[in-house]
């Protein structure tokens, strides 16, 4: 079977003929339809996150993917039944404590592995197998968007922490911001836009026209440019912001979000930076954390909670909205334009199969 995979040494990610796996006992085999591609992708082909398996020459890449159900092989799902697969499994012969709590997410590093990120294989083949506990049940009119739902339940997860730390008082957020209009900013957005948030901006560093901007607006929220208003001087330009979502990986933004935030706010940090030193005034941030009860919450992977509630969300979302945010589809033998990146492309899609 065909499968996309990156190399040692190699610069670009390539098909290779590998043979197709056999389920083990508790394994279903999944018939992948699509996979997207994001930016970590892009860092593991580059060797800055991730790694391969364990005695491994080669990774397939792939941890956005919607499938089908070919073999249940004794478990509980169905044969033709839709499923999204989770990315965190448990180290093999370690630690399961944080799985069998159902809290992979939580999980420190040492305790898992991710696939086709860091020390498993991807879904990015015409078939993976995995154990039925981490493959989600779908509705089958998400086939071709239901890649999707691994995107959006980080951001499901970002917001339950971000909830969460502000649960010891009374929280009705009105205003919000995302950081970065990439394709995980916009399914912010619209994440947002449809948990009833009154006011949603968002943060780029685009000319228009752009396509994101045209999203952004679309959705009923206000595009701010970065190059006109620092985020300092957002909330007097704008508004100060109960809810901040960082999905830039911009080091800086981390600590500006404390100027962003309004009373009471709390930021999600998102991105995941290089090393990078900052000169800041870290007493003057320190107070404003203390005297306006703001907080800042680190936020990685997901769960199989966060994977249903995104369901409802992409359900909720307008139907044009997944099609705008996927603007390029390519077969598995178009590897080398499927991650190629520019202005006019938000999310590229590899598609092996359809229903």
């Amino acid at each position: 079977m065909r499968a996309i995979v990156v190399t040692p040494g190699s610069e670009a990610p390539h098909v290779r003929e590998i043979d197709r796996p056999d389920p083990d006992p508790g394994e279903a085999l999944v018939r992948i339809l699509r996979v997207g591609i994001d930016g970590t992708d892009h860092e593991v082909i580059a060797g800055g996150h991730g790694g391969y398996p364990e005695g491994a020459s080669r990774l397939v890449l792939g941890h956005e993917a919607i499938g089908v159900v070919k073999d249940p092989n004794g478990s509980d799902l169905d044969a033709g039944q839709l499923v999204v697969p989770t990315v965190r499994r448990p180290v093999e012969g370690g630690p399961t404590d944080y799985f069998e709590r159902g809290e992979p997410d939580m999980a420190p590093e040492g305790h898992y592995v991710e696939r086709g990120i860091a020390g498993a294989h991807g879904f990015m083949a015409e078939y993976v197998t995995s154990p039925a506990e981490f493959l989600v049940p779908v509705p089958t009119a998400l086939a071709e968007t239901g890649f999707l739902i691994e995107p959006i339940s980080n951001v499901e997860k970002a917001l339950t922490l971000a909830r969460a730390s502000r649960s010891a008082f009374e929280w009705d957020p009105e205003s919000a911001m995302v950081l970065g209009n990439g394709p995980l900013g916009l399914l912010a957005v619209g994440l947002l836009r449809a948990a009833g948030f009154d006011r949603v901006y968002c943060l780029g560093r685009r000319d228009r026209p752009d396509p994101t901007i045209d999203i952004v607006e679309r959705l009923g929220a206000t595009y701010v440019d970065s190059r006109e208003d620092t985020l300092r001087e957002i909330p007097d330009v704008h508004e100060p912001m109960d809810l901040v979502f960082e999905a830039t990986g911009h080091a800086p933004h981390a600590f500006e979000t404390i100027d962003l935030l309004a009373p009471n706010g709390v930021g999600a940090l998102l991105g995941i930076p290089g090393d990078r030193s900052i000169t800041l005034d870290g007493g003057r941030l320190h107070r404003e954390f203390v005297l306006s009860n703001k907080a800042l919450v680190g936020s990685v992977n997901s769960s199989v909670p966060h994977f249903r509630a995104a369901i409802d969300t992409l359900e909720a979302f307008p139907e044009w909205l997944a099609e705008d945010v996927i603007t390029d589809v390519f077969a598995p033998d178009e590897v080398e334009s499927a991650f190629e990146t520019g202005d006019d492309r938000i999310k590229s899609v590899i598609e092996f199969d359809t229903l």
